[in-house]
């Protein structure tokens, strides 16, 4: 099945047949490798030792006290999942009605909206891919590469709300290569609400998102995405009587992870923890990284990709949770991917083709 799927890509892809119908057989694809093991997590995970994922499924049932102030104002995912459980409660009251009074239907919304996200981002980070001179099987098996990380299972199968956040970053590392004012407003509108750590991403916006948007108009759009998000703060803050001096205590408290991830990285779990991030997929840019050929794909990346990953390592350090905030990376590596893939290992198989065009 998968083979099939990028033999059709590669048709597509020389013959010119419409872009539509091909990012759709690559959404169906992202879908297809997703869909199981992410079902396998929703059915099976231990919820005892998991805090964040019990904290969201209350933030969908619209309790907020007690839970932490780091997950609180997260609200985008949980709200939609909660929309979604109400016809599948109905369902479960005529199938499993021993199951529709538990959490069941709402994890199961949540697996639905994460997995649904995950697959969008999955296109982002394809046309991305395509953008930057990638062939479409080039691009697909970049798209499988980062699919197949340890954290999409966890992202994709449980009450989490990281796949919104994996989908805006998608959606800034591709507006900024192709121009695009709607994905980029996307991401001002939603960055805050989605985690307040988007904060970090603001500056390289401004840098590398010109091309979309000049600095007036993303200020203008950050401004409307902040009033939302304090809109959202003030009115949890309200219902549950809690201090607005509570959040700022807790971004600083962020701080105190910098040391504990930088002893963490120098481990040797830390060095598997990042390994892990994407498995043996790692090796191709390690094949890539010869000196003939690794301009081939260090040079389109360019300080835009450089900037962007010292991002994800800003996370990566105040969260101290290494492999989930690296995979933020995932459109950067994506892109290492798929033209090593096009250029290095395969040139005649698999032909530099040129972008589509943007618009």
């Amino acid at each position: 099945m998968f083979f099939q799927v990028l033999k059709l890509l590669v048709v597509f892809g020389t013959m010119g047949i419409s872009r539509w119908r091909e990012l759709v057989l690559v959404y169906l694809l992202a879908l297809g490798v997703l869909a199981g093991p992410a079902y396998t997590m929703y059915v099976h995970y231990d919820f005892s030792h998991s805090l964040d994922t019990r904290s969201y499924l209350q933030i969908a049932r619209g309790e907020f006290k007690g839970v932490s102030i780091t997950r609180r104002y997260r609200v985008l995912v949980p709200t939609v999942a909660a929309a979604v459980a109400w016809p599948l409660e109905q369902v479960y009251t005529r199938i499993w009605p021993h199951r529709a009074t538990t959490d069941w239907p709402l994890r199961l919304a949540f697996y639905l909206v994460n997995t649904l996200l995950m697959a969008a981002a999955a296109v982002v980070i394809y046309e991305t891919c395509r953008l930057y001179g990638a062939s479409p099987a080039a691009a697909a098996l970049a798209v499988v590469a980062v699919l197949c990380s340890r954290w999409v299972v966890y992202i994709s199968g449980l009450p989490l709300v990281d796949s919104l956040y994996v989908l805006l970053f998608a959606l800034a590392f591709y507006a900024a290569r192709s121009g695009s004012k709607a994905a980029l407003i996307t991401v001002l509108l939603l960055g805050m609400l989605a985690k307040e750590s988007f904060v970090f991403l603001v500056p390289w916006l401004f840098l590398f998102g010109r091309r979309a948007l000049n600095w007036p108009a993303q200020v203008a759009w950050l401004a409307v995405g902040g009033v939302l998000a304090f809109g959202v703060r003030h009115w949890i803050d309200t219902r549950i009587g809690a201090p607005a001096a509570e959040s700022v205590q807790n971004a600083l408290d962020h701080f105190e992870n910098i040391t504990y991830s930088l002893r963490r990285l120098l481990s040797v779990k830390g060095a598997g923890e990042i390994f892990s991030v994407f498995g043996f997929f790692w090796l191709a840019l390690l094949v890539g990284w010869r000196k003939k050929q690794r301009a081939s794909w260090t040079t389109p990346l360019g300080n835009a990709g450089a900037a962007f990953v010292a991002v994800v390592v800003v996370h990566m350090f105040l969260s101290g949770d290494l492999g989930r905030m690296g995979f933020l990376a995932a459109p950067v590596f994506a892109v290492a991917f798929a033209l090593v893939v096009t250029q290095v290992l395969a040139p005649k198989q698999l032909p530099t083709e040129t972008p589509p065009p943007t618009t």
